[in-house]
Protein backbone atom coordinates (compact mmCIF):
# COMPACT_ATOMS: atom_id res chain seq x y z
CA UNK A 1 0.00 0.00 0.00
CA UNK A 2 1.31 3.55 -0.65
CA UNK A 3 1.90 5.50 2.15
CA UNK A 4 -0.19 8.19 2.60
CA UNK A 5 0.96 12.15 2.62
CA UNK A 6 -0.97 15.17 4.85
CA UNK A 7 -1.39 17.77 2.29
CA UNK A 8 -2.61 21.63 1.56
CA UNK A 9 -2.62 24.10 -0.90
CA UNK A 10 -1.19 27.25 -0.14
CA UNK A 11 0.35 30.71 -0.95
CA UNK A 12 3.60 31.39 0.38
CA UNK A 13 4.83 34.29 1.35
CA UNK A 14 8.88 35.37 0.68
CA UNK A 15 10.58 35.01 3.26
CA UNK A 16 11.55 38.88 3.66
CA UNK A 17 7.66 38.97 4.61
CA UNK A 18 7.29 36.17 6.87
CA UNK A 19 10.49 37.38 8.87
CA UNK A 20 8.68 40.83 8.73
CA UNK A 21 5.74 39.09 10.47
CA UNK A 22 7.48 37.75 12.88
CA UNK A 23 9.42 40.22 14.27
CA UNK A 24 6.19 42.57 14.13
CA UNK A 25 4.17 40.05 16.27
CA UNK A 26 7.32 39.29 18.95
CA UNK A 27 5.45 41.01 21.52
CA UNK A 28 2.26 38.59 21.70
CA UNK A 29 5.00 35.88 21.54
CA UNK A 30 6.40 37.08 24.78
CA UNK A 31 3.04 37.55 26.80
CA UNK A 32 1.52 34.36 26.18
CA UNK A 33 3.25 31.10 27.11
CA UNK A 34 -0.34 28.77 26.46
CA UNK A 35 -0.07 29.80 22.80
CA UNK A 36 2.01 27.67 20.56
CA UNK A 37 3.51 30.01 17.90
CA UNK A 38 4.19 29.80 14.75
CA UNK A 39 7.38 29.52 13.09
CA UNK A 40 8.64 32.44 11.04
CA UNK A 41 8.81 29.68 7.91
CA UNK A 42 5.51 28.13 8.42
CA UNK A 43 3.54 31.13 7.91
CA UNK A 44 1.30 30.98 4.76
CA UNK A 45 -2.52 31.52 3.43
CA UNK A 46 -4.02 28.07 3.31
CA UNK A 47 -5.97 28.00 0.32
CA UNK A 48 -7.38 24.43 0.86
CA UNK A 49 -6.78 21.82 3.22
CA UNK A 50 -6.39 18.21 1.52
CA UNK A 51 -5.35 15.83 4.59
CA UNK A 52 -4.01 12.49 4.05
CA UNK A 53 -4.02 11.69 1.02
CA UNK A 54 -2.01 9.21 -1.91
CA UNK A 55 1.77 10.10 -2.86
CA UNK A 56 0.84 9.24 -5.79
CA UNK A 57 -2.40 11.61 -6.31
CA UNK A 58 0.25 15.06 -5.79
CA UNK A 59 0.79 14.92 -9.93
CA UNK A 60 -2.97 15.09 -10.31
CA UNK A 61 -3.43 17.80 -7.90
CA UNK A 62 -0.58 20.23 -9.18
CA UNK A 63 -2.25 19.58 -13.10
CA UNK A 64 -5.39 20.10 -11.28
CA UNK A 65 -3.83 23.70 -9.56
CA UNK A 66 -2.17 23.89 -13.58
CA UNK A 67 -5.81 24.51 -14.91
CA UNK A 68 -6.62 27.16 -12.37
CA UNK A 69 -3.57 28.80 -12.46
CA UNK A 70 -3.44 29.69 -16.11
CA UNK A 71 -6.49 32.03 -15.72
CA UNK A 72 -5.15 33.95 -13.39
CA UNK A 73 -2.66 36.51 -12.97
CA UNK A 74 -0.69 37.04 -9.97
CA UNK A 75 -2.62 38.24 -6.65
CA UNK A 76 -1.81 40.89 -4.49
CA UNK A 77 -2.51 40.33 -1.39
CA UNK A 78 -2.76 43.12 1.63
CA UNK A 79 -1.47 41.79 4.79
CA UNK A 80 -1.83 43.31 8.22
CA UNK A 81 -3.58 43.40 11.52
CA UNK A 82 -3.81 41.17 14.07
CA UNK A 83 -6.87 39.26 15.26
CA UNK A 84 -8.39 36.10 16.76
CA UNK A 85 -10.81 33.09 15.77
CA UNK A 86 -13.51 33.03 17.42
CA UNK A 87 -12.37 36.18 18.73
CA UNK A 88 -9.69 38.55 20.86
CA UNK A 89 -12.58 38.11 23.82
CA UNK A 90 -12.21 33.94 23.93
CA UNK A 91 -9.36 33.10 21.14
CA UNK A 92 -8.48 29.70 19.97
CA UNK A 93 -6.37 30.72 16.91
CA UNK A 94 -4.39 34.10 16.87
CA UNK A 95 -3.96 35.44 13.15
CA UNK A 96 -3.01 38.18 10.81
CA UNK A 97 -5.21 39.00 8.11
CA UNK A 98 -5.06 39.60 4.85
CA UNK A 99 -7.90 42.00 2.84
CA UNK A 100 -10.46 39.51 1.24
CA UNK A 101 -9.81 40.76 -2.46
CA UNK A 102 -11.92 39.45 -5.12
CA UNK A 103 -9.51 38.29 -7.31
CA UNK A 104 -8.38 36.30 -4.25
CA UNK A 105 -11.84 35.41 -3.72
CA UNK A 106 -12.20 33.50 -7.30
CA UNK A 107 -8.86 31.76 -6.84
CA UNK A 108 -10.57 30.28 -3.88
CA UNK A 109 -13.44 29.07 -5.55
CA UNK A 110 -11.86 27.93 -8.20
CA UNK A 111 -9.49 25.44 -6.55
CA UNK A 112 -12.42 24.60 -4.68
CA UNK A 113 -14.15 23.57 -7.58
CA UNK A 114 -11.18 21.74 -8.77
CA UNK A 115 -10.58 19.89 -5.77
CA UNK A 116 -13.98 18.65 -5.59
CA UNK A 117 -13.85 17.02 -9.25
CA UNK A 118 -10.55 15.35 -7.08
CA UNK A 119 -13.00 13.99 -5.01
CA UNK A 120 -12.68 16.84 -2.25
CA UNK A 121 -15.23 17.60 0.04
CA UNK A 122 -16.42 21.73 -0.30
CA UNK A 123 -15.30 23.80 2.55
CA UNK A 124 -18.71 24.79 4.07
CA UNK A 125 -17.49 27.84 5.88
CA UNK A 126 -16.87 30.92 4.36
CA UNK A 127 -13.30 31.97 3.01
CA UNK A 128 -11.78 34.01 5.31
CA UNK A 129 -8.07 34.70 4.13
CA UNK A 130 -5.68 34.82 7.06
CA UNK A 131 -2.34 33.89 8.11
CA UNK A 132 -1.78 31.86 11.24
CA UNK A 133 0.17 33.22 13.67
CA UNK A 134 -0.30 30.75 16.81
CA UNK A 135 -2.55 28.41 18.15
CA UNK A 136 -3.73 28.45 21.81
CA UNK A 137 -3.09 25.38 23.57
CA UNK A 138 -4.37 25.61 27.23
CA UNK A 139 -7.44 28.23 27.65
CA UNK A 140 -6.27 31.95 28.64
CA UNK A 141 -8.07 33.76 31.26
CA UNK A 142 -10.51 36.68 30.31
CA UNK A 143 -6.99 38.66 31.91
CA UNK A 144 -4.92 37.02 29.55
CA UNK A 145 -7.20 37.74 26.81
CA UNK A 146 -7.73 41.45 27.48
CA UNK A 147 -3.68 42.08 27.42
CA UNK A 148 -3.16 39.56 24.29
CA UNK A 149 -5.68 41.96 22.39
CA UNK A 150 -4.40 45.33 23.33
CA UNK A 151 -1.05 43.63 21.95
CA UNK A 152 -2.60 42.54 18.87
CA UNK A 153 -4.25 46.00 18.19
CA UNK A 154 -0.71 47.43 18.91
CA UNK A 155 1.18 45.43 15.74
CA UNK A 156 1.42 48.10 12.89
CA UNK A 157 2.96 45.65 9.99
CA UNK A 158 1.21 46.28 6.81
CA UNK A 159 2.26 44.82 3.62
CA UNK A 160 1.24 43.88 -0.38
CA UNK A 161 2.67 41.00 -1.42
CA UNK A 162 2.38 39.55 -4.81
CA UNK A 163 1.34 36.16 -4.69
CA UNK A 164 2.63 34.58 -7.77
CA UNK A 165 2.19 31.01 -7.63
CA UNK A 166 -0.34 28.39 -5.61
CA UNK A 167 1.81 25.69 -4.12
CA UNK A 168 0.87 21.88 -3.14
CA UNK A 169 2.33 21.64 0.40
CA UNK A 170 3.39 18.31 2.64
CA UNK A 171 3.08 18.92 6.26
CA UNK A 172 4.72 16.21 8.54
CA UNK A 173 3.59 16.34 12.40
CA UNK A 174 6.03 16.40 15.02
CA UNK A 175 6.96 17.19 18.57
CA UNK A 176 9.14 19.87 17.96
CA UNK A 177 6.47 21.43 15.38
CA UNK A 178 5.08 21.14 11.74
CA UNK A 179 7.56 21.26 8.74
CA UNK A 180 6.37 22.00 5.61
CA UNK A 181 7.76 20.81 2.19
CA UNK A 182 6.74 22.31 -1.19
CA UNK A 183 5.64 19.23 -3.50
CA UNK A 184 4.54 21.62 -6.23
CA UNK A 185 4.62 25.60 -7.06
CA UNK A 186 2.42 25.96 -9.55
CA UNK A 187 2.95 29.73 -11.27
CA UNK A 188 -0.17 31.64 -11.33
CA UNK A 189 -0.45 33.48 -15.35
CA UNK A 190 0.89 30.78 -17.27
CA UNK A 191 -0.36 28.75 -19.68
Amino acid sequence: MTPAVRLFIAINLPDSERQAIHQSTAPLRGAASQVTWVAPDCIHLTMKFLGEQRAEDVDGIRDALAAVAKRFQPVRLDVGGVGAFPHLRAPKIYWMGITADPKLELLHHDLEVACEALGHDVEGRAFRPHLTLGRVKRDVTAEQASALARLAMSVRYRAAVEASSIDVMQSELSSTGPRYTVLAAVPLGHS
